[in-house]
């Protein structure tokens, strides 16, 4: 394993379909330098978090593989839970875990945030969003 580790807990919105969950980790752990840690999939909200963990050039890698496959088999036309969704991925956030800091991993999910092809373009969220995203905003 890296010497700098990255863990990354992406949230998918599919908690229902234990096949699909399957192939989005899967993309994730093809990626070399990763080790797959954890799937937990909740029906009720219809959402999935799988946890990962690596060098940060592979975490983040593996999350845009995550998301481009998750765009792929994640219909939101059709997606009923508890819980409001943003895209087939919702929220995914970089952790440092060994020799990173928390503005490496902002640099991460911003650099993710701009490489989005195929539909799996990712938000910015909490540190890493842009001062005016993180306003406040009405409820």
């Amino acid at each position: 394993m890296a010497r700098e580790i990255v863990e990354c807990v992406p949230n998918f919105s599919e908690g229902r379909r234990k096949e699909v969950v399957d192939r989005i980790a899967a993309a994730i752990a093809r990626v070399p330098g990763t080790k797959l840690l954890d799937t937990e999939m909740d029906a009720n909200h219809n959402r999935a978090v799988i946890t990962f963990i690596g060098a940060p050039t592979a975490v983040a890698e593996a999350a845009f593989c995550g998301a481009r496959e998750a765009v792929r088999l994640i219909d939101l036309t059709t997606h009923r839970g508890e819980h409001p969704r943003i895209g087939a991925l919702d929220v995914c956030p970089f952790i440092p875990i060994r020799g990173v800091t928390m503005d490496d991993c902002v640099r991460i999910a911003r650099a993710e945030s701009t490489s989005g092809s195929n539909g799996a373009w990712m938000s910015p969220r909490a540190r890493a969003a842009a001062p005016s995203a993180r306003a406040r905003r009405p409820a």
